[in-house]
């Protein structure tokens, strides 16, 4: 059983990351497009991604990336509505790669709630509390990364054809 300042702890921790992961959506939601452009380095191949091989690879993501739920919001971008006519639409194509890009900042940033726990918390509560949001935001950062390379191999492929 916790006792009062554990339960205190925890109670307090989880109410922070949820204000933290609704403040970071909605900043997300607001920025620009031109924030999320998947030619800036921060989005770029990375090369130990080795074109997606490294996630297939060694995280298995075929495996498990379809079992995760997926956030469209109102008049959001689905990775569903993908197709053969969509790829060759230059705008779709833009818009693709633009969420991909915004989920990953999202997830990134909502990461970021570890640096908060360490500064509030005493140890073993900031390592616990810095451990939570990292392990429930990578699987879908990668997601949009391994996304992200698959829909521009997939594009460079058509564009030769």
């Amino acid at each position: 059983m916790l006792g009062d300042d554990a339960f205190r702890c925890v109670t307090i921790n989880f109410i922070l990351m949820v204000l933290w992961q609704f403040l970071v959506l909605i900043v997300c939601q607001r920025l620009s497009e031109r924030t999320f452009d998947y030619r800036k380095n921060i989005y770029k191949l990375k090369k130990f991604e080795n074109n997606g091989k490294f996630y297939v690879k060694y995280l298995k993501i075929k495996k498990w990336k379809d079992k995760l739920p997926q956030y469209v919001s109102k008049n959001g971008f689905s990775k569903r509505n993908i197709n053969l006519k969509n790829v060759c639409d230059k705008k779709y194509f833009e818009k693709f790669l633009i969420e991909t890009c915004r989920a990953e900042w999202n997830h990134l940033v909502c990461c970021m709630y570890a640096v908060i726990s360490m500064l509030i918390n005493k140890f073993p509560f900031s390592m616990i509390f810095s451990i939570i949001p990292v392990m429930a935001n990578l699987p879908f950062l990668v997601i949009q990364r391994y996304n992200r390379i698959r829909f521009l191999n997939l594009n460079s492929k058509k564009s030769v054809l």
